[in-house]
């Protein structure tokens, strides 16, 4: 599968294991819940690890674990949900989060340029032939009137 990051499209080796399936090594992403629940075998495995949280998901709750979190997937519901901008932005804002942060799920493609804004530098998106305008998205605007994660500092 390939995916957006960082303004190029590439080959994804990301894995989402889902809360009831066996974990495995390699790139592996779990949801909030199951890190939680198994944490410490997820840390001693040997295996880069993502996180995958939803709207409904405190951020706060793996702000101390950031540092053990190579991808944080961002997942939105419905596209119209936009909790996910804030959890970007908390993370990159609030925790200078410096790892991969992932949108997946039900986001529109004309929303990529929004959430790089506020620090998502990696796009899923449901149908691959949309990538090439999706990345395009990317560059809709030259001028801002609003402050973004890239500008704050």
């Amino acid at each position: 599968m390939q995916i957006i990051k960082d303004k190029q499209i590439i080959d994804d080796s990301w894995s989402y294991i889902a809360d009831d399936a066996d974990l495995k090594d390699g790139d592996i992403s779990v949801s909030l819940a199951r890190w939680k629940k198994d944490k410490q075998m997820l840390l001693k495995s040997n295996s880069r690890i993502g996180v995958r949280i939803g709207p409904a998901d405190s951020v706060e709750d793996i702000a101390a674990d950031l540092k053990d979190i190579q991808l944080i997937e961002l997942d939105f519901p419905a596209f119209a949900d936009g909790r996910i901008f804030s959890h970007a932005w908390l993370l990159r804002g609030r925790y200078n989060y410096q790892g991969e942060i992932r949108a997946t799920g039900h986001f529109m493609r004309d929303q990529v340029f929004y959430l790089s804004r506020v620090g998502v530098n990696a796009f899923s998106l449901e149908k691959t032939e949309d990538l090439p305008v999706a990345l395009s998205n990317l560059n809709d605007f030259s001028v801002n009137y609003q402050k973004s994660i890239v500008n704050l500092r």
